[in-house]
């Protein structure tokens, strides 16, 4: 058996030396459609990354952590529950995520209803508190700053959104009067001063929005040293439901109880979004791999019919269907290895520049102006090279079973008389 192995794999080997030429072509075809594949999963890879990105860093973080009583009313935003000693609870976070707890990002945040007053105007408004060097990392509001104003870094002091301001008749340098519903069921009132107005270009950000320090909300609010939640930013979003429920173990044996401690993926409809896109993107990889190894199916189907006599003599010689089966199978996927691996490889060389250097996309968003990462690394991936070769590998092997077949199957007397 295994000599008959050997000797119809040295036999499919002489085959595809015969005609050169049609052999490059087939794997050619193979090697243009697993590169393209390897380019566009690294591409759509990264691009699905830094949606990731951006939503985890302006919304949830990888990892949220709030109250069990503030998850379950969290569209209502409530500042009557909260997390009392957010620093201990962050030093413990950090100890409990071993070696990137010193590089995770643990931003802790405040967000609430409004309203603000400017002489006899009054708007409702939403505010957003948070550590104020965080925050210019994540919401990046600082780099929406119009002409002449300075980020919130000072205490109390305040950034708006234009349309905001406009409505209010104020403008940076302005004081702002501030009133909330405190975490004890009383009326806070604070008096800020715009240090600056920002722009984004997105009505519901600019007509509602404005974002003040944390210790300024705490006050406001009476909250102490608590805070809504905290948003964790790992170095990578992989992982993120593992690292989440192993934290919520080891902050529960800690001592910290009550705690609602979830992965962004179980967090709003987003991340059903994203799935989505990512099953969408796969079956386009798979579509292109077919087309690549259709060429390899014609390819088969020609070389059947030219060597009808060919097959006919092997079988007459005692050659099992079994083992002819074998040989054109072995063709045909010997064509899409040899496609594959070049493509992946070749593959892997384009996306592990980007990787690098990345694709700066600000410029075709310039009329969105929300601050967004906007620079797309492509993934490099090992993993997705193998993938690719495998893929090529058995696209080709499927397409090519069938002329495969009928020659295995191919009447020996009629194959011989056929010219």
């Amino acid at each position: 058996m295994r000599r008959q192995g050997m000797k119809v794999f040295s036999m499919a080997i002489r085959n595809l030396q015969r005609n050169r030429r049609r052999s490059l072509l087939a794997a050619s075809s193979v090697f243009l459609s697993i590169f393209l594949v390897i380019v566009l999963q690294g591409f759509m890879d990264g691009f699905l990354d830094s949606l990731i990105r951006n939503y985890t860093k302006n919304e949830t973080g990888h990892i949220n952590i709030t109250t069990a009583e503030y998850r379950e009313r969290a569209r209502f935003m409530p500042v009557d529950t909260f997390l009392e000693d957010y620093a201990a609870l962050s030093d413990a976070i950090r100890t409990e995520l071993g070696s990137i707890g010193n590089t995770a990002v643990i931003a802790p945040r405040i967000r609430f209803g409004v309203l603000l007053s400017s002489g006899n105007l009054t708007r409702q408004a939403l505010a957003l508190a948070g550590d104020p060097e965080i925050e210019k990392k994540l919401l990046m509001l600082d780099k929406r700053l119009l002409p002449g104003g300075q980020y919130c870094d000072s205490p109390g002091t305040v950034i708006i959104g234009e349309k905001l301001a406009n409505d209010l008749g104020l403008s940076t340098g302005d004081a702002i009067k501030v009133v909330a519903q405190k975490a004890d069921g009383g009326i806070g009132f604070k008096k800020l001063k715009i240090s600056g107005l920002f722009r984004t270009n997105v009505n519901s950000l600019d007509e509602s929005v404005f974002q003040m320090s944390l210790n300024d909300a705490q006050s406001l609010l009476a909250m102490g040293n608590g805070t809504q939640q905290l948003s964790i930013m790992l170095p990578a979003s992989e992982n993120s439901a593992s690292r989440a429920a192993s934290l919520s173990r080891q902050l529960e044996s800690k001592g910290f109880a009550g705690l609602s401690v979830l992965p962004w993926t179980a967090i709003g409809e987003y991340p059903k979004i994203v799935a989505m896109a990512g099953a969408v993107y796969f079956s386009m990889y798979i579509v292109i791999a077919l087309l690549g190894a259709f060429i390899i199916a014609n390819i088969m189907t020609m070389v059947v019919l030219e060597r009808k006599r060919e097959i006919g003599i092997l079988m007459s010689m005692g050659m099992k269907k079994s083992n002819l089966l074998s040989l054109f199978l072995l063709e045909g996927s010997m064509l899409g290895f040899i496609g594959a691996v070049g493509g992946s490889i070749f593959g892997l060389a384009v996306t592990g520049i980007f990787s690098k250097i990345g694709f700066d996309l600000t410029s075709s968003m310039a009329g969105f102006s929300w601050p967004l990462d906007n620079i797309i690394h492509t993934r490099f991936s090992i993993g997705a090279g193998i993938a690719g070769i495998t893929l090529g590998t058995a696209v080709a092997a499927i397409v090519s079973w069938l002329p495969s077949w009928r020659a295995a199957n191919l009447p020996p007397v009629e194959a011989i008389r056929s010219i």
